[in-house]
């Protein structure tokens, strides 16, 4: 099959001024983060630069390359603009972290904000499909949109496709399970304050943070079935794609080995850091299910049944429940 893919100026202290774009046509805030990306970044760069939705300002956050992923940037910037392409460095402490710098970073207000990686492809549409839905919320409540992603190898070959859900998307499923991957995500206003409103440090992944934020507080979440985005997979990959049987088994055997329930104890203490922004029946939620993970084997099988916790396919959840036997949750 052949490719789909044809498609100091840095500041070190991680601050910008305030920059206000028009309403006319509302703007959208690109949020990359980069680290040694020059093989792929050029395209990433173009598709971002040929989306239909063109009132968009891109902020990057580099977190330290010693490749030419810089040169590739300022080249960027320089036939752009710098009004359209900001540079920033990042904090140099994981992926994770320099999304949550940049998304926090004060003076960058827009009416969207889109996460984006430094190697896929978005397809044109990207921005105008997400806006199109994200338009329909009311102003003031906490929304956010994800995609499933088209998967493509180092060549732009495609492989496969992200998984379809079929069942809710909510806070119960938010808490064991991350649905989406954050290079799809593009979220209002309102979701942009609850994240600045939690902690920016010690996340373990933006996406699955923004998910469990936006669900728990009442807000509104989309899944587009419709992919919008070519994701690459390739060696250097922060995280992997969420595809295929054998990607599930792995996340079951990763539940075995105790980083589930490592990464869960880390949710449980940033969510508790902001609970008050919960509503009151995911308070609930969350407080039975923290009280019914240090249970005996029978209680915490009753009680985070009781919780309502569920994952989005049959084999997640039986391997949910083999985890929750052997305290893997």
């Amino acid at each position: 099959m052949s490719s789909p893919l044809s498609a100091d100026s840095a500041n070190s202290d991680l601050s910008v001024d305030t920059v206000e774009v028009p309403e006319l046509d509302e703007s959208v805030a690109i949020l990359m983060c980069s680290y040694n990306g020059e093989r792929f970044l050029s395209e990433q760069l173009t598709s971002i630069e040929q989306q239909k939705h063109a009132h968009w300002r891109l902020f990057v956050s580099d977190d330290g390359s010693s490749d030419s992923t810089l040169e590739i940037l300022k080249s960027f910037q320089a036939r752009m603009g710098e009004q359209k392409v900001t540079l920033l460095s990042g904090p140099r402490t994981g992926f994770a972290n320099n999304f949550m710098s940049v998304t926090c970073l004060e003076g960058i207000s827009a009416d969207f904000y889109a996460w984006s990686d430094q190697d896929d492809v978005w397809a044109a549409d990207k921005l105008s499909a997400a806006l199109k839905w994200l338009r329909q919320v009311p102003v003031g409540v906490p929304a956010l949109y994800a995609s499933r992603t088209t998967v493509v190898n180092e060549a732009g070959v495609e492989v496969g496709m992200t998984p379809g859900y079929c069942r809710a998307f909510s806070f119960p499923n938010a808490l064991v399970q991350n649905v989406a991957a954050g290079n799809t995500m593009v979220f209002n206003r309102a979701a942009h304050e609850l994240l600045k409103a939690g902690p920016t440090r010690g996340i373990v992944a933006h996406d699955w943070w923004a998910y469990m934020l936006v669900t728990g507080a009442g807000g509104q979440f989309h899944f587009d079935q419709v992919p919008h985005l070519f994701y690459r997979q390739h060696e250097t990959n922060s995280i992997g794609a969420n595809a295929g049987f054998m990607a599930a088994l792995t996340r079951i055997r990763k539940m075995f080995q105790g980083r589930l329930r490592r990464w869960i104890d880390q949710n449980i203490s940033h969510l508790e850091r902001v609970e008050h922004l919960l509503t009151e029946q995911n308070r609930e939620v969350l407080s039975r299910f923290k009280s019914a993970r240090n249970r005996g084997v029978a209680g915490r099988i009753t009680g985070l049944w009781r919780s309502g916790i569920y994952r989005q396919t049959l084999l997640g959840n039986l391997g949910l429940a083999v985890a929750t036997i052997f305290k893997g949750v």
